[in-house]
């Protein structure tokens, strides 16, 4: 059985199966499913939250962060957490932990390596995302931190069924970016309800198009993707086009790149850290 064969087989799996996740994940799933909910109180989050200690340091780390903290004055209470960052901020918050568990353990070393590194690769895009919603695209930074955290999420998932289909980490990755990233990837995210507007920004960065002067969500991610300093083990190949920091001077100007790099760069780094998991 090829690659291609294999995604087929693994998306149809996602769509007609249960699929089965570590309890922090289901914790995770039922915070988001709260937060989607009118009447759902911050109390009744709250207490869904501190159910989840990984989701919880989560949450006060990024309430603790330069992008949200202004006043300085430290945060150590997860309803405060949730008061200071919103329902949306929290929501892409649980949208991580789900992300970054999926794929599950493994002894395998480079199972292991390729997992950590797209998830470093994964925080500095979400990172790096919001930013650029802020300075450059003007779209909801909120939106962009979601958008960006969830997508790779087809490439997690794949990571998990890898002791079923060692094959997956034989070669280069050509065929997890050209069909596994849509297939699988559109495949897990309509099993996990992600809004259909996500998902039609997630395949416009998929098709890798960036539109001049880059206005949209899916222009965002492209940006972040290509300014990340940690590239990821799935999209990049040898010899793969590359817009290059060079080309985004010339896309967005000098003095805007300037602003992303140096005036943000504390926001990022702050965001990037207290997304690692």
């Amino acid at each position: 059985m090829d690659k291609c064969e294999i995604f087929r087989l693994i998306a149809n799996q996602v769509a007609h199966t249960e699929l089965a996740f570590p309890t922090g994940v289901q914790v995770a799933l039922k915070v988001r499913d709260a937060l989607d909910d009118e009447d759902c109180s911050a109390a009744t989050v709250a207490r869904l939250i501190q159910a989840e200690p990984l989701l919880a340091s989560r949450i006060i780390a990024i309430a603790n962060s330069v992008v949200y903290n202004r006043s300085g004055q430290p945060v150590t209470e997860v309803k405060a957490a949730l008061s200071m960052l919103g329902f949306s901020t929290v929501r892409s918050l649980a949208m991580a932990l789900v992300t970054r568990q999926m794929a599950g353990q493994s002894n395998d070393p480079k199972h292991r390596e390729l997992l950590a590194k797209l998830w470093e690769h994964t925080a500095h895009v979400a990172a790096l995302a919001h930013a650029i919603a802020r300075h450059v695209t003007h779209q909801n930074p909120e939106t962009a931190l979601f958008a960006a955290i969830v997508h790779d999420i087809g490439g997690f998932y794949m990571l998990s069924r890898v002791a079923e289909f060692p094959q997956l980490l034989s070669g280069d990755f050509s065929d997890w970016i050209e069909s596994g990233e849509v297939i699988v990837g559109r495949a897990v995210l309509d099993r996990l309800a992600v809004p259909e507007s996500i998902v039609t920004v997630l395949e416009e960065f998929w098709d890798g198009y960036l539109t001049m002067p880059p206005v949209t969500l899916s222009d965002t991610l492209l940006l972040a993707e290509e300014l990340s300093p940690v590239a990821s083990p799935l999209h990049r190949v040898d010899g793969a086009e590359s817009a290059g920091v060079a080309q985004i001077e010339m896309l967005i100007g000098e003095e805007l790149l300037s602003l992303i790099l140096t005036e943000a760069a504390e926001e990022v780094s702050s965001l990037t850290r207290a997304l690692q998991f």
